[in-house]
């Protein structure tokens, strides 16, 4: 007797879900593009917010934006929860590693009385503006529109509270798990006059109601300034002044701003790209809240660094400006 085993390919009838291939046509599609397009609800809803009466839930006019398309905020990364999830897995091993390390070779014993005040007044209270951050983009996945641009939202909502709770680590090395620099740093933050441009400026920013334009406060304006100034010209400070093993500390921020800035400039570019509305209406929220932005940094940046140092900031945001939409900016202002 003999046995003879085969194999049969059997060909689905449809390659992918109806709402996917009305958008992408009748081919095999990503795992990004099943669970981000199309699929946030647009109708049929039992009740409008009672917070908010004159909107409906998933409602277009939370931001004075307008877009044909809302879903052509397709994020470059592909970002879904299960790819955000192993990517920021990967960067908080690496994370975790440099803390074992600086705590296990005791690198806080190699700082200067002087380089850990610095870090204490000038580093740990950005803690507070990472918290500010991750309201903002609380607000972008709350009132947006698209589940391409929301969820994308709250991933970067989420990494905005593991920087705030990194930072906050550092401060705990310092003093030995005791909490004493976080409680000076908050006193810096409430009393210095050094931090309350960059307060003010927060606080402030959680009564905007339009999340579009703190979307561009965030991602763009301050940002940029955080990338240059914080972990550009003070790390570099550090360096200087006893402190570059402070560096393997904040490389997770780093690096998840060198990602976030990827996704936010290709955002900036498709809404500018839409229409000239929109180009117009962007160009006017970056007039009004620069000055802002350059104020708070000024003050701090004249505290925390040799050479206040804003130019490179204002340098970023223009070139990133510029690369998004050709939007030219009055850096003196």
């Amino acid at each position: 007797m003999t046995l003879e085993i085969k194999t049969s390919n059997l060909e689905p009838i449809r390659q992918t879900y109806a709402y996917i291939e009305r958008r992408f046509g009748a081919k095999p599609a990503t795992r990004y593009q099943e669970v981000s397009f199309d699929i946030q609800a647009s109708t049929n809803f039992h009740y409008r917010p009672l917070w908010k009466p004159d909107k409906t839930l998933n409602d277009k006019t939370h931001t004075a934006l307008q877009m044909q398309d809302w879903y052509a905020f397709k994020d470059p990364r592909q970002f879904y929860y299960g790819a955000y999830v192993q990517h920021r897995a990967r960067l908080q091993d690496t994370a975790e590693s440099h803390y074992t390390f600086f705590e296990k070779r005791q690198l806080v014993n190699n700082l200067s009385d002087e380089v850990k005040q610095k870090i204490i007044q000038c580093l740990l209270p950005f803690r507070y503006v990472e918290q500010t951050a991750n309201l903002h983009m609380m607000s972008g996945s709350a009132y947006g529109y698209g589940t391409v641009i929301t969820q994308a939202c709250i991933f970067a909502a989420m990494d905005r509270l593991g920087m705030a709770q990194y930072i906050s680590r550092i401060g705990l090395i310092l003093d030995g798990n005791t909490g004493e620099s976080l409680l000076q740093a908050k006193h810096a933050w409430l009393n210095n006059e050094t931090w309350q441009p960059l307060r003010k400026l927060c606080e402030q920013s959680l009564t905007e109601q339009d999340w579009f334009k703190l979307y561009i406060l965030q991602n763009l304006l301050i940002d940029s300034m955080l990338q240059e100034l914080v972990f550009g010209q003070l790390d570099e400070w550090l360096v200087e002044n006893g402190g570059r093993d402070i560096a393997i500390l904040t490389e997770f921020m780093k690096d998840c701003l060198t990602d976030l800035a990827k996704w936010s400039d290709s955002v900036l570019k498709t809404a500018i790209l839409e229409s000239e509305d929109n180009k117009t209406l962007i160009q006017s929220w970056m007039t009004e809240l620069l000055p802002q932005v350059k104020q708070a940094f000024s003050a701090w940046a004249q505290t925390a660094l040799t050479d206040s140092g804003i130019d490179s900031g204002l340098n970023k945001i223009s070139e990133r400006s510029k690369k998004a939409g050709n939007i030219l900016l009055d850096l003196a202002a």
